[in-house]
């Protein structure tokens, strides 16, 4: 079983992968995990997150929810195995899965493609997949979750989310290089986790930590963390006045 989170604390947000696509640093690929309400949230499970899960002691049964940000294989290549997780493991919770359109015929190709025949077996858990509408505000499970469009091709929509959970916001850049759909994604958040892959160098469709610095006035949030970090940027740390994440940090909220 996840450990419930303290009193007085209404949401905790843990880490599971903080890396990007490649494991630099040995870090897992991108996983957050929200908790302290009926059912955990994932935000993003890249390909590495069931194992990571599993090594932070998290229980994948209590997700309830997962949310896509955008459709490359380190932000939702970790789904199928979740799915076929709970199948072995007799699980019985719902999962319902959101994110950008086309977020569950990519989920069962993915899955066919790793494991003939999976997609379509009887389970024991309903499974569900909702496509996010841009800009408004959707119930998924305990969430409200609002997506914003961002520049990082995917082949669907790719989005930053900020999400409302137990009285709490979090909001989530996903992987683009500086839009100003950040500015409103992150206006009012009581913690925005944002992208930062490089240091100063620019990378076509990827944040840099220059570029967050000079918006960080126009980022009307409470607090930010940085994750997704690349070689540039994990070569820069000790020079990097923000926080930064590491596989297994917790932030209570």
């Amino acid at each position: 079983m996840t450990a419930p989170v303290p009193p007085g604390v209404r949401a905790r947000l843990r880490f599971v992968g903080s890396g990007d696509a490649f494991g630099d640093g040995g870090r897992f690929q991108t996983c957050l995990h929200l908790s302290g309400g009926e059912c955990a949230v994932l935000i993003d499970c890249g390909a590495s997150s069931l194992i990571a899960l599993k090594r932070a002691g998290l229980d994948p049964a209590e997700i309830g929810v997962g949310l896509v940000s955008h459709l490359h294989g380190d932000h939702f290549g970790g789904v199928p195995f979740l799915v076929l997780d709970g199948q072995f493991s007799r699980r019985t919770r719902p999962l319902l899965v959101a994110g950008p359109p086309g977020t569950g015929d990519r989920v069962n190709a993915a899955m066919e493609v790793l494991f003939p025949g999976s997609s379509g077996v009887d389970r024991r858990f309903a499974l569900e997949y909702v496509e996010l509408p841009e800009g408004r505000a959707t119930a998924v499970g305990p969430a409200a979750v609002t997506a914003f469009r961002v520049v990082h091709p995917s082949g669907a929509p790719p989005y930053a989310l900020r999400v409302e959970y137990e009285g709490r916001v979090i909001a989530y850049s996903g992987d683009t290089e500086w839009t100003e759909a950040l500015v409103e994604a992150s206006r009012g958040a009581d913690l925005f986790v944002a992208e930062a892959y490089t240091y100063e160098r620019r990378v076509k469709y990827h944040l840099d930590y220059a570029s967050l610095r000079a918006h960080r006035d126009r980022l009307r949030c409470r607090r930010i963390v940085l994750t997704h970090p690349g070689p540039d940027m994990l070569a820069h740390l000790a020079e990097v006045e923000m926080k930064c994440a590491t596989d297994g940090l917790v932030i209570d909220l």
